[in-house]
């Protein structure tokens, strides 16, 4: 090494020890922000002294959950709090990144529509570790330490569904048009309309000839499957009990296109303005209504309850695979053509 290069390395490595305590002292003191930030809970809210709700619903693509979140948001408002809904259109991870963001934003308490009640579990593990409770609104949340669950008695529902169409037509082949499978409501919805059918299955009054649930409860999916089951049946079917309205409204058009639309009575819920059109019109026999200004009441007030720090009294739990939920089921009710008059 020459006499020139000797000064030139030792200032270099002057340089790079310096360089390294100046790096070591901005990591540290990141570190701490990052801790104190942890400590100390922010709001992204014009005032943070309000209690701050998150609503993450799995669509609005349906019309049912305009009215939801219509009714949520406003219940919250009357109550003092601030609240922001997002929505995962269906889907799961989106879902997981809507959580994750309203968290950092500094809500105290999160409601939930989980677009897959199995895939939704680890917005609970990410909220609670993160000192926010969780309600899961409508739809249950598996596998996970869910705070509270409100709904209506989805079991209920499908009891309803299979009495009324029974009464339309007490004989013959039966259609089942389920929900998705991914959603503990479409399960329960057929345990159920199975508790009703069976008796009759077993007398062999009647014959379930489909019986089939309907990914993200799609319409369309509905329809296909409605079309294929006539032409295996040469159109020689005597009932339909479809999961909702909008599965009702897939396995009509199909009806329709095969000229026996008002000859085949046809279940549904959600009581949707479509669906009551054709309650009216005749091509749809019920829907069953689960009033959605009173779960959204409900909800809403729970949430406000959770985050001030209360606690919510229920009558029941629901098991979830992982744990008893504390719940609280609403009661459904029946529209015919005669109870829309």
């Amino acid at each position: 090494m020459n006499q020139f290069a000797k000064p030139r390395v030792f200032k270099l490595l002057v340089f790079s020890l310096f360089l390294c305590l100046v790096l070591v002292g901005c990591s540290d003191s990141a570190s701490s922000s990052k801790k104190s930030l942890e400590n100390e809970k922010i709001k992204l809210v014009d005032n943070e002294e309000k209690l701050y709700v998150g609503f993450i619903l799995d669509t609005l693509r349906d019309e049912r959950w305009y009215g939801d979140k219509e009714a949520f948001e406003n219940e919250i408002i009357n109550l003092g709090g601030n609240v922001k809904t997002l929505a995962a259109n269906g889907h799961t991870e989106v879902q997981i990144k809507q959580a994750e963001l309203l968290i950092a934003e500094g809500v105290d308490v999160l409601v939930v529509v989980p677009s897959d009640g199995e895939a939704a579990a680890p917005i609970v593990e990410l909220a609670h570790e993160a000192g926010i409770k969780i309600i899961s609104y409508d739809r249950l949340i598996r596998n996970a330490a869910v705070d509270y669950y409100i709904s209506f008695d989805n079991t209920k529902v499908g009891e309803l569904q299979a009495k009324e169409i029974l009464k339309h037509a007490p004989k013959g082949n039966y259609v089942y048009v389920g929900g998705a499978e991914s959603d503990n409501n479409a399960v329960l919805l057929r345990n159920g309309t199975m508790n009703i059918l069976q008796p009759h299955v077993d007398s062999e009054d009647i014959n379930i000839i489909f019986d089939q649930y309907t990914d993200n409860w799609d319409p369309a999916i509905a329809e296909q499957n409605m079309k294929e089951v006539l032409s295996a049946n040469s159109g020689q079917v005597d009932a339909i009990i479809a999961a909702n309205d909008g599965t009702a409204g897939g396995a009509i058009r199909a009806l329709e296109e095969a000229q026996l639309a008002g000859e085949i009575p046809v279940s549904g819920q959600d009581a949707e303005k479509e669906a009551l059109d054709r309650v009216k019109a005749g091509t749809q026999t019920m829907t069953v209504e689960k009033p959605m200004v009173v779960i959204a009441t409900h909800a809403a007030e729970m949430a406000m309850k959770l985050a001030n720090g209360e606690d919510i009294q229920t009558d029941i739990t629901v098991e979830n695979g992982q744990e008893d939920i504390p719940t609280i089921l609403l009661e459904p009710r029946i529209l015919t053509k005669d109870d829309i008059k």
